[in-house]
């Protein structure tokens, strides 16, 4: 397998976005194509493709505000996944973070959602005893 894990580039915003749709992390209340418009203008640095034989496979959105660090988007493709891709894709997204002194990361997984639990349990995240609250700014 020829992994590699790069800077997320324009032309890769369909195939981002069909991995999105295949992973089930499109919801119709956040449309993918923003998401990436907005990620492209702050940090485009820190949204991560993962490619096998220049082929997206992965991603990771990434993002770091001085005080904590977030992932969103964390996709592997169906048929790629249990092979490491994910777990690099983190380490790349923690190693930059490190460079840039972030001192803690965290993300969101909707509760039923226990295989990724446990994927992340796995690489040493715990469940944080929060509640998370929100309120939508602009409607998309």
């Amino acid at each position: 397998m020829n992994l590699s894990i790069r800077t997320f580039t324009v032309n890769n915003t369909e195939t981002v976005v069909q991995l999105w749709h295949l992973c089930d992390l499109v919801r119709p209340w956040n449309d993918p194509y923003l998401d990436i418009q907005r990620k492209l203008s702050t940090q485009a640095e820190l949204f991560l493709v993962a490619t096998i034989d220049e082929q997206v496979v992965g991603t990771a959105m990434v993002g770091y505000e001085g005080h904590r660090a977030w992932v969103y988007y964390l996709a592997v493709h169906p048929e790629h996944q249990k092979k490491g891709i994910g777990q690099a894709l983190m380490q790349k997204a923690e190693a930059l973070l490190i460079d840039l002194a972030c001192p803690k990361i965290q993300l969101l997984v909707r509760k039923s959602n226990a295989s990724v639990i446990a994927f992340y349990e796995a690489q040493g995240y715990e469940i944080a005893d929060v509640v998370v609250l929100g309120k939508r700014l602009i409607e998309d």
